[in-house]
């Protein structure tokens, strides 16, 4: 699996006296698959609507009629294809905290500098790259 950095350094001035900072900048997207299979937006569905593995229902509200209890907290899903790009979803599921460093919305991906994990999850993902890929997949075709 490549790894593909979410933040880019740039330096900054600080102070009177001109001195260089580094300080960390969010990408706004993710423009590279994180495989080589297409995702596959049935099985994205699939797992967005899932709520033992995506959880995405538990914060969002989607277009899944068939799900009851979607959540109001996090931004509705409906209409996703069109305010993102491929790239800029991917992003978002890879590391929402580049995006809003108070997110309560997990990293699916990211597996380091993670806080209160659980041992049994600590160092695995939350979803594989190819699902991330599907659940992109899926919320791409959101156009309305």
């Amino acid at each position: 699996m490549r790894l593909f950095p979410l933040l880019l350094w740039v330096a900054g001035i600080a102070g009177a006296h001109a001195q260089a900072a580094v300080v960390p900048v969010a990408t706004t997207a993710v423009a590279q698959p994180l495989t080589s299979v297409p995702g596959d937006a049935l099985r994205g569905r699939a797992i967005v609507a899932d709520r033992q593995r995506g959880l995405c229902l538990l914060c969002h509200t989607g277009p899944i009629q068939e799900e009851r209890f979607q959540g109001n907290l996090a931004p509705d899903l409906a209409g996703a294809g069109t305010r993102w790009t491929v790239a800029q979803l991917r992003a978002r599921l890879v590391d929402p905290a580049a995006f809003n460093p108070e997110s309560i919305m997990p990293s699916y991906s990211r597996v380091e500098g993670l806080n209160r994990v659980a041992a049994a999850w600590s160092g695995v993902p939350v979803l594989s790259p190819q699902q991330v890929e599907d659940v992109v997949a899926w919320l791409a075709t959101l156009r309305d």
